[in-house]
């Protein structure tokens, strides 16, 4: 069987996987670099059903990775997209608690944003409402983050793919990962456009998202670690209904856990998503229904889930009664009235977004982990847990897992 080479291997086409691309050849010019996807398109999984918010770095404890690139990854992908003439939405983003006990949470979240380098104050009620006159803060104060932006994620993909097939850079969509033989550096590949379907590569970075964990154990690695889908559903504002939002809001998250809580999110094409939830999704890809359920994995998150119940790290037990049930509508529409207090069930109308948010769970510990995870295996790079501000984040990092890497030029 005959076999293709490339110095480097990047498996999952989406923003990671793209921003490695990318930062790559502006370090080593020339590389050789093929990225594959076991789809036919890119984006068509967690990062091109991103909800676009370019985070400022206010939630993450300062020194996690998450700290350390949210900040410069935001303003060079916002400058980016800028230079490209994509869509930028400059609308700032306000943080509001939707109960009074939780107006403490706003001085840690200033605390943490201020040492990562975020622009983030304090406002009053006052100002608060002349941000957000249909908004509610439960306790006269809320936190303000003028950075922060939105952008069309799709967009954002196709533009990037566009530049590095330009420079170079080979894609093997609707590719599928037959064999790895990582001490050989080879990939037996799948419905492959090359003859042979064999690739041997330099170095490989494994960075496919909902797979990840999978993918890192058939590398010998992750193999206490499971990543459990838990699915984002998204509501739209009906057009016709009588608020007007020219910002995000948020509510002062529990950061307990690594949710950030339904939100109102302000598009560039002008329409508004309230959401996410974070309810556990029975597949991978399980976004609507029955579509997408693998039957095994979901009895594995359902005894995951009694362990967490269990333990109770973190508060968990709170997630469950306070998130896990925001399926259904008239659960959702109260979490959104606490932010939004005239908001009524007809002014909901169903959205096509829907999103999975690839949460990394380590059984050893019986935690949600909270932080990126990188793993180092023979000639490969394992990006595992590349949760938010992942798309945020991008370009720094994939600096920071270059940088933390054993690669080095070929």
């Amino acid at each position: 069987m005959s076999s293709v080479h490339a110095d480097i291997a990047i498996l999952g086409g989406g923003m990671v996987g793209l921003a490695l691309a990318h930062q790559l050849l502006e370090r080593h010019p020339g590389l050789s670099i093929v990225v594959i996807d076991k789809e036919p398109e890119i984006g068509r999984h967690s990062s091109g059903r991103n909800s676009g918010v370019l985070h400022a770095g206010v939630y993450y404890p300062p020194g996690t990775l998450k700290a350390q690139v949210c900040v410069q990854g935001a303003r060079r992908l916002r400058a980016w997209c800028e230079a490209e003439r994509l869509p930028v939405l400059a609308c700032g983003k306000v943080i509001a608690p939707q109960a009074p006990e939780l107006d403490g949470q706003l001085d840690l979240l200033l605390k943490r944003g201020q040492a990562n380098g975020a622009e983030v104050h304090l406002i009053d009620r006052a100002e608060f409402q002349r941000r957000v006159p249909d908004g509610l803060t439960a306790s006269g104060r809320a936190l303000w983050s003028p950075g922060t932006c939105v952008v069309k994620p799709k967009l954002v993909l196709q533009r990037l793919q566009q530049r590095l097939r330009e420079r170079g850079v080979v894609f093997q969509l609707g590719t599928r990962i037959a064999r790895v033989q990582p001490e050989a550096r080879t990939l037996t590949l799948q419905n492959s456009s090359w003859a042979g379907h064999v690739l041997t590569y330099g170095y490989l970075f494994n960075a496919t998202g909902l797979h990840a964990d999978r993918v890192a154990q058939a590398f010998g690695l992750a193999q206490q670690c499971t990543l459990l889908p838990f699915k984002g559903v998204y509501w739209q504002l009906d057009p016709c209904a009588p608020f007007h939002f020219t910002t995000n809001l948020y509510p002062v998250p529990d950061l307990n856990v690594p949710f950030l809580g339904v939100h109102v999110t302000p598009s560039p094409d002008g329409s508004i998503s309230l959401g996410p939830t974070a309810i556990p999704a029975w597949g991978r890809e399980n976004y609507r229904g029955l579509e997408g359920v693998e039957p095994w994995m979901a009895v594995q998150f359902l005894g995951d889930l009694a362990s967490q119940w269990w333990r109770n790290a973190g508060g968990f037990r709170r997630y469950a009664r306070e998130q896990a049930l925001h399926g259904l509508k008239p659960l959702f529409l109260k979490a959104v009235q606490a932010l939004v207090p005239e908001l009524r069930s007809e002014h909901l109308i169903p959205s096509e977004k829907v999103g999975i948010r690839a949460q990394l769970y380590d059984r050893r510990s019986g935690t949600l982990v909270q932080d990126f995870r990188l793993e180092q295996g023979e000639a490969s790079t394992h990006v595992l847990n590349a949760i938010s501000p992942a798309f945020t984040a991008s370009f720094a990092l994939a600096d920071l897992i270059l940088d933390q890497s054993t690669f080095t030029s070929i």
